[in-house]
């Protein structure tokens, strides 16, 4: 009898142990199993950054680890955005597959799409140092559900040696007003014994950056250029009458005649463009000054800026002289799949890159990325976004804000259309027939 009741105690006891063992167990595990206590008690949190700016993924990785060794509870890993997918289409199957990225990275046009699933950074410090047209993407129904990482410009990247010995002196940039200004400059570089220009046929490139241009040269209101965009979508724009866009068409028909691939123009990959430019094998390259870091690895020291890409031979027309500039990536931070630690450690790291100096020193010197942030004076060291912020200063830009109501699959749509039309598939009424097309069927 005495030994039963002291089995019973002790069965008990053991019974009590067990419970509360699995009590803690179970409060320790409670949200996302990306966050986890330590035997100490300190919280570790992993999150997720979805890039999708593949030129900068070593840069970001590298930023990544900085922010980790000052604050050695938060990993961040970040992901490369697949190539030849739309961040977009990328990001919804994350979603769909339950394993949504902490931190997306998406372009312009698709940021409201993601206002049930982003969170609210009204209250974020970083709003009120942003500059104020930077923000006009990130903000749905009166909040700001994304974060602007860059702002960017693109035209004519060209290599002022070669520009210099073409010219017999020193070349002007503003001396480039007209498209017969820019031929003359073309002819000149070839008369050097250098191939005038590089054309990167990649659909990204043509169809999100060239072909924008005659967007935004439409008008300098920008509520003009989004009615112009409305009317293209309700079939009610002739674009085999308008002067911009064919002004713009015949520019680049020009350019097809000097390109260095004029043979094979679909061949090219991305990579030839920085080392045709940087080893001064053609005068200029159309791109963006994303490319700096790549052009830098075949000529560290070299001098290099930007021209704007002329629509006409009248000098005062509008986009002759001013350069295309917009946020060009928004990072929003997800709500649904992710838990609250992982949400703040999100917040933490946006935080870090616009107010540390390890985090500006990554993102301005490092991925070489013009701020869109007031408080950032760091100022860039290499001499394309250089060239690109002295046309902000000046006044001398095409604010890209329509990128917000463009479709997602625009670039890769009519980036194939630009494709067929560089390879001589299609004819100007072909392409424009596709344009129209496309406009009319977007929902």
């Amino acid at each position: 009898m005495k030994k039963s009741k002291i089995l019973s105690i002790v069965l008990s006891a053991a019974l009590l142990v067990s419970l509360l063992a699995g009590c803690s167990t179970k409060s320790s595990n409670t949200g996302n199993s990306n966050t986890t206590t330590s035997a100490k008690g300190s919280e570790t949190v992993k999150i997720t950054f979805l890039n999708s700016k593949g030129e900068i993924q070593t840069q970001l990785e590298d930023a990544a680890k900085a922010f980790t060794k000052e604050n050695p509870n938060i990993t961040v890993e970040v992901l490369p955005a697949p190539a030849g997918q739309s961040p977009f289409e990328k990001v919804m199957a994350m979603y769909s597959a339950g394993n949504a990225p902490t931190l997306a990275m998406l372009d312009p046009g698709d940021i409201a799409k993601f206002k049930d699933k982003f969170l609210d950074l009204s209250g974020e410090k970083w709003v009120a140092d942003a500059i104020d047209w930077t923000l006009s993407v990130a903000r749905v129904d009166g909040k700001v559900i994304a974060f602007p990482l860059a702002v960017e410009g693109y035209g004519f990247i060209y290599n002022k040696a070669v520009l210099d010995k073409a010219f017999g002196g020193n070349f002007d940039p503003k001396s480039i007003r007209t498209r017969n200004d820019l031929e003359n400059a073309f002819k000149k570089v070839e008369a050097s014994g250098v191939k005038a220009l590089e054309i990167s046929p990649m659909d990204w490139s043509l169809g999100a950056h060239f072909l924008t241009i005659a967007y935004a040269d439409q008008s300098k209101d920008p509520a003009q250029v989004d009615k112009f965009l409305a009317d293209m979508k309700a079939g009610k724009v002739d674009l085999a009458n308008n002067k911009v866009f064919n002004g713009l068409m015949d520019t680049f028909d020009m350019m097809k005649k000097y390109n260095i691939d004029k043979n094979d123009p679909l061949s090219p990959t991305y990579d030839r463009g920085p080392e045709l430019i940087g080893k001064g094998e053609v005068g200029f390259w159309f791109m963006g000054n994303w490319a700096w870091p790549q052009i830098k690895t075949f000529d560290t020291n070299g001098q290099y800026g930007f021209i704007p890409v002329p629509i006409s031979n009248n000098p005062g027309d509008y986009g002759n002289s001013q350069i295309a500039v917009g946020p060009s990536k928004f990072i929003g931070i997800d709500k649904t799949q992710n838990n609250a630690a992982q949400q703040d450690a999100a917040k933490k790291f946006l935080n870090w890159l616009v107010y540390s100096q390890a985090g500006q020193d990554a993102l301005v010197n490092k991925a070489n990325v013009i701020p869109a942030f007031k408080n950032i004076t760091l100022e860039p060291q290499d001499p394309l976004a250089k060239s690109i912020k002295q046309y902000m200063e000046e006044g001398n830009t095409l604010k890209l804000e329509f990128n917000t109501i463009l479709p997602s699959d625009h670039w890769s749509k009519l980036g194939a259309s630009m494709q067929k039309y560089l390879a001589g598939k299609i004819d100007r009424k072909g392409l424009i027939g596709e344009i129209t097309d496309y406009w009319k069927n977007v929902k």
